[in-house]
């Protein structure tokens, strides 16, 4: 009987791994009723490592080349079998390679948003994604933490554990990033460093190496980024109060003259003629000359002509309701329009 099972054997002479699918991390060799023949080749093609575990107990590790296996090139293992020098038969070990190529784009994300304390408004909520890289550079770590004795270890075997260890390092990576949370949008790349420096002892110790990490959204809740969007206007005007309010002025403009316009009758015709740039123009001014205190109004009065009639002032209604009126008498071809153009000069200079 143990003639015929040495007949079955079959020996094997060369030994070698060629990946025939993208995000294999470890394979290992099929062995089943086959023994390693004395002085078989071994390939380890480039990005690719191979290892020799015999009875659970990680022996010798090769890099890229091609090697012939004797006592000589398995030296743990011939200590650990106590193998003679001179030993020549036929023997058994678990073979695996280990893919050393970078797994790229690999995603990542916050599924619900995370709470994180930010110095400016203390506790805050964000949602933030990206996508990263690793590879394996330690086989032996790997091999006992992680990917065991199975026959294959995959990319997405992998992926679930490797979400969770960033999603737990984010908050700690903002905080040592020292960059505040209106400012995280526009400085994604230091927000990555700093997640990729955290991440990194976190994958050293299970024999992996980070190769990359980018932040590409981070999403600010909407009431934040109302104040991230006032902040951007502050900038656009160099944080001058008064041309901040002229800004917002020039901004709720075109809405008002939208509406405006869509209403339809003598207001909308008097919107179309320009009268609501004019009178923005108008609140504006007068609005800044308020923000600069009594004496800035004041001046053109001291200006003007002794005995000049002061210009009666009239209330923005009143104003409009007269616009209304002069319309009507232009659509009508009693008024020129550019008679109608300067009665709403005059009109309004006399807004309050």
């Amino acid at each position: 009987m143990a003639l015929m099972d040495f007949i079955k054997k079959q020996f094997i002479d060369i030994i070698q791994w060629t990946e025939d699918s993208d995000g294999t991390l470890a394979w290992r060799f099929p062995m089943r009723d086959m023994e390693i023949q004395n002085g078989a080749t071994l390939v380890v093609r480039e990005s690719q490592l191979a290892m020799f575990v015999n009875e659970g107990k990680v022996a010798d590790v090769f890099m890229p080349g091609t090697y012939k296996l004797t006592t000589q090139t398995l030296p743990v293992l011939t200590y650990l079998k106590n193998w003679d020098k001179l030993f020549e038969s036929p023997f058994k070990s678990d073979v695996y390679f280990f893919s050393t190529r970078q797994q790229i784009d690999q995603k990542w994300g916050t599924p619900q948003p995370i709470t994180i304390r930010d110095q400016d408004f203390g506790m805050v909520r964000l949602r933030a994604f990206g996508n990263y890289a690793y590879r394996v550079a330690d086989p032996k770590l790997f091999h006992t933490e992680i990917s065991g004795t199975r026959d294959n270890y995959t990319v997405d075997d992998l992926d679930g554990q490797l979400r969770g260890v960033i999603l737990q390092h984010i908050s700690t990576a903002i905080a040592a990033s020292g960059v505040p949370f209106l400012d995280l949008a526009a400085n994604q790349i230091m927000f990555a460093d700093a997640l990729a420096k955290d991440l990194t002892p976190a994958l050293e110790k299970i024999g992996l190496k980070l190769e990359g990490m980018t932040v590409q959204n981070v999403s600010l809740p909407e009431e934040l980024q109302k104040i991230l969007d006032q902040k951007i206007g502050m900038g656009m005007v160099g944080n001058d109060m008064g041309k901040f309010m002229q800004y917002q002025t020039a901004q709720s403009i075109p809405k008002f003259a939208e509406s405006a316009g869509q209403g339809g009758g003598i207001a909308g015709d008097a919107m179309g003629l320009g009268a609501g740039v004019a009178l923005g123009q108008v609140l504006a001014q007068n609005l800044q000359q308020g923000l600069q205190g009594g004496g800035a109004a004041a001046a053109p009065q001291a200006a003007a002509p002794q005995g000049a009639p002061a210009a009666a002032a009239m209330k923005p209604e009143e104003v409009m309701a007269t616009l209304e009126k002069l319309g009507e008498l232009k659509s009508k071809g009693i008024l020129t329009q550019e008679e109608f153009d300067a009665k709403k000069t005059e009109l309004l200079k006399k807004l309050v």
